[in-house]
Parts: C-alpha cells; sequence; structure tokens
C-alpha cells in the first residue's frame, strides 16, 4: 500500500477477534541524524540497518532483534522547547532490555549524560538522547 494519510485496504479477516501480536518499532524524530547516530551507535552500539528504503527524508533503521527496531527520523519535532520532567519514566519514551545497566551507566557517566534511577525498585534508569527523546532502559538477563 502506498505511503498516504487516507486509503482502503481490502478485509482479510479470518472471523476471529482482532490481536495485537508484536510491537514492530518505535519512532524518534531527531534534528541532526549525526548527532543522534553517534548516541545510538558509539554509545549504545546499534548497528544500522541497511533495509531501510529510501524515502524523502533523512533517518536511519536500528534492529534491536529480528522483528523490532528504532527508526530515527530527521523531521522537525513539534515538541521541540516543550520543558520535560527529569525523570523520563514521567515523560513519553521506550523501554529497551539491557544485559548491564552497570556498563551502561559507567558510558553515561564517561559521556557525562544525566540519567535517572527508576522509581518502581527495579534494575532501571531514565536517560535522554541529544533530541530529548526519553529512553528507559531495564536490566533482564540475555535470551538464550
Amino acid at each position: 500500500m502506498a505511503e498516504s494519510s487516507t486509503g482502503t485496504m481490502q478485509k482479510q479477516g479470518t472471523g476471529k477477534l482482532m490481536q495485537i501480536t508484536h510491537l514492530l518499532h518505535a519512532t524518534l524524530l531527531v534534528a541532526d541524524l549525526d548527532r543522534a547516530r553517534n548516541f545510538y551507535e558509539n554509545l549504545l552500539g546499534l548497528v544500522s540497518d541497511s533495509q531501510r528504503p529510501e524515502i524523502s527524508f533523512a533517518g536511519v533503521w536500528y534492529a534491536i532483534n529480528p522483528n523490532q527496531q528504532i527508526h530515527l527520523m530527521q523531521l522537525p519535532n513539534p515538541a521541540t522547547g516543550l520543558r520535560r520532567p527529569e525523570h523520563g519514566g514521567r515523560d513519553q519514551h521506550i523501554a529497551l532490555a539491557i544485559t548491564s545497566l552497570d556498563e551502561l551507566a559507567q558510558k553515561l557517566d564517561a559521556a557525562a549524560i544525566r540519567y535517572t534511577i527508576s522509581q518502581s525498585g527495579r534494575r532501571a534508569l531514565f536517560c535522554r538522547d541529544p533530541d530529548d527523546n526519553a529512553l528507559e532502559f531495564i536490566e533482564l538477563p540475555p535470551i538464550p
């Protein structure tokens, strides 16, 4: 289906109730793609996905696993200039599983990036990327 704001789709129902089965991607708006890539690739260690199609704006995709991605889009952000809460858990954010919260905290400290610890008591922290997007990192054991 072509990129469009309106349209119709053929019904392909099976008679069963609809069920959401996965979160496929989360999109974050960035003002400077090079600066954002430095954060996501050099600090967080993500690798860009070469499967991103040619579209009308700059961006990059990061595969978190075979079926989940983070998309960065270099587009004007309507929320620019809004006052954000210091603790990202009180703002719109995406949550990512991580195997070592201590290693991430060391990297954030070395880069002088502020973060807050989750107020829930679990092993998690919140930080913001260079475009003020809130990110939550939750320590979980590696998936076998």
